[in-house]
C-alpha cells in the first residue's frame, strides 16, 4: 500500500519593522511557531526597516528583489508575512516574487481549522475564514491553484474559493444563522447556571501559558494539552470543588495571540463571551517566557476589546518550576497574584482557598436559628452558600454560614 503524505512547504518570514527591530525579532519567532504548528518549516527570516509599511507590496522594491533572490537560493515554496495584507499587497506580492503568498492571519485561520473539533468550533472557523477569503479570492484562487493544498486550504477548502462572491456570502448569512442558533444554547446553559447560582471563573491568557494543563490538574480532566500554540481551541467547562464544600465552574477559552486577526475575535466572540459574564477572571501568565509582559498587555487588550474590564482578576504566574532565578513579579490589574505550575502542582492548593475567599467577599454572612418547621432553608444555605456550622438544639437549629444577598432575603 502506497502512504500518500502532504509535502511539508518551506517558508520564509517577512516582517516590517515601524519600530524595535528587538519587538520584530521576537514576532517573527511567533510566527515561526506558528508556521511550525501549521506544518510548514522555516528556511530564513527577513525583516525591513521602514517608517511604514508599503501600501502597495508590503516590502519595499529593493527589498521584495532580495527575497526574491534568497526564494530561488534556499528553494522556499512560500512567503508569509507578519501583518495581515490588503488584497492589493498579496496581488502585487504574489506578481514580484512568484510564488504563494500568505499572511500572519491565513496561518492563525489554518490552525484553528486543524485544531477545531466541536460543532459550534467548526462553524466559527469557517466563518471568519470566508469573511477573511472573501475580500482576497482572485489573490488566493492564483497562489491555491498553484501550489494545490498547504497552509490555507483548510476548512472551507478551494473548493468554496472557486465560487462566486455571490454563494460565499449566502455561505456567510447561513453560517451566522448557525452560530446564533448555538449562541442560544449557549445563553440558556449560562441561565441555567445563574439559576443554580453556581459562581464561574473563566481561564484567559496568551496562547500556550498553560490554561488547558491547569484545568487538567485543577479539575481531573484530560483536555489535550501541549507543548503547542493553540493546542485547544474548542471552550470546556468542569465543576471544582474548594476546600470548604463549595463549587465553582472553571471554563476554559481560547487563547490570545498578538495580532489577533479581527476575523476570529467576531467569529469567536460567543465563546470568548464566556469570560465576560464569568464572575472571576483567571489569567494564567508564562512565567517563564522572555515576552511576558507583551503577552500580559495582550491578554489586558483584548479583554478590553470585547469590553470586559470590571471583573475581578487572579493572575496566575504559571511555569514557575521552569524559572531558575524568579523575577519580582507584579500585576497592577490583578486583584490577586500567585506563583503556581500546573504541571508539578505547585500552589494549586493556594489557589483554591484564594477561590474560596474570593467567593465568600461576595456572600453574606447568616448567624440564626431556624425553627425546625423551617428546616428546608438550612438546605438552601447549603446549596447555594456556605455551610459552617449546625446544630439541633431544643429551641431549633442553629447555623451559621455564608449565602450570596440575592439569597439572603429568602432566610
Amino acid at each position: 500500500m502506497i502512504e500518500i503524505k502532504e509535502e511539508q512547504e518551506r517558508v520564509i518570514l517577512i516582517g516590517v519593522a515601524t519600530g524595535s527591530i528587538d519587538s520584530m525579532q521576537e514576532s517573527l519567532d511567533e510566527l515561526e511557531e506558528l508556521a511550525e504548528t501549521a506544518g510548514a518549516v522555516t528556511l530564513e527570516k527577513i525583516i525591513q526597516s521602514r517608517e511604514q509599511i508599503h501600501p502597495g507590496t508590503y516590502l519595499g522594491r529593493g527589498k521584495l528583489e532580495e527575497v526574491r533572490e534568497r526564494i530561488r537560493e534556499l528553494g522556499a515554496t512560500g512567503v508569509v508575512c507578519d501583518d495581515e495584507l490588503s488584497p492589493a499587497q498579496m496581488k502585487n506580492m504574489e506578481q514580484a516574487l512568484d510564488i504563494k503568498v500568505m499572511d500572519r492571519t491565513l496561518v492563525i485561520l489554518d490552525i484553528f481549522a486543524k485544531r477545531a473539533t466541536s460543532r459550534e468550533g467548526k462553524i466559527q472557523v469557517e466563518l471568519a475564514q470566508l469573511r477573511y477569503r472573501a475580500v482576497r479570492l482572485v489573490g488566493l484562487r492564483d497562489s491555491l491553484s498553484r501550489l494545490g493544498g498547504g497552509i490555507g486550504t483548510r476548512g472551507p477548502g478551494e473548493s468554496k474559493l472557486e465560487t462566486d462572491r455571490r454563494l460565499i456570502h449566502e455561505r456567510i448569512s447561513w453560517l451566522k444563522r448557525e452560530l446564533e442558533d448555538v449562541k442560544r444554547h449557549r445563553e440558556v446553559t449560562r441561565q441555567q447556571r445563574s439559576r443554580n447560582r453556581i459562581p464561574v471563573a473563566a481561564i484567559v491568557g496568551y496562547t500556550n501559558a498553560g490554561k488547558s494543563t491547569l484545568l487538567n490538574a485543577l479539575t481531573g480532566s484530560d483536555i489535550l494539552a501541549e507543548d503547542k500554540l493553540f493546542a485547544t481551541l474548542d471552550p470546556t467547562t468542569r465543576n471544582l470543588a474548594l476546600p470548604a464544600g463549595e463549587e465553582i465552574l472553571l471554563t476554559d477559552t481560547v487563547g490570545f495571540i498578538r495580532k489577533l486577526p479581527h476575523h476570529l475575535i467576531e467569529a469567536f466572540k460567543s465563546t470568548l463571551e464566556e469570560a465576560k459574564y464569568a464572575d472571576i477572571i483567571l489569567h494564567v501568565v508564562d512565567s517563564s517566557s522572555p515576552q511576558m509582559d507583551v503577552q500580559m498587555y495582550v491578554v489586558y487588550d483584548t479583554l478590553r476589546e470585547l469590553g470586559i474590564g470590571d471583573k475581578t482578576i487572579v493572575t496566575l504566574f504559571n511555569k514557575c518550576d521552569k524559572v531558575v532565578e524568579m523575577p519580582h513579579l507584579y500585576d497592577s490589574r490583578a486583584d490577586d497574584i500567585l506563583m503556581i505550575s500546573a504541571k508539578t502542582g505547585q500552589g494549586l492548593d493556594e489557589l483554591k482557598i484564594a477561590l474560596a475567599n474570593l467567593l465568600r467577599e461576595r456572600k453574606v454572612y447568616v448567624q440564626k436559628v431556624f425553627p425546625y418547621t423551617e428546616a428546608g432553608k438550612v438546605q438552601v444555605i447549603r446549596k447555594f452558600g456556605q455551610l459552617l456550622s449546625e446544630e439541633y438544639e431544643e429551641d431549633g437549629i442553629h447555623v451559621t454560614g455564608y449565602v450570596p444577598a440575592e439569597v439572603y432575603s429568602r432566610l
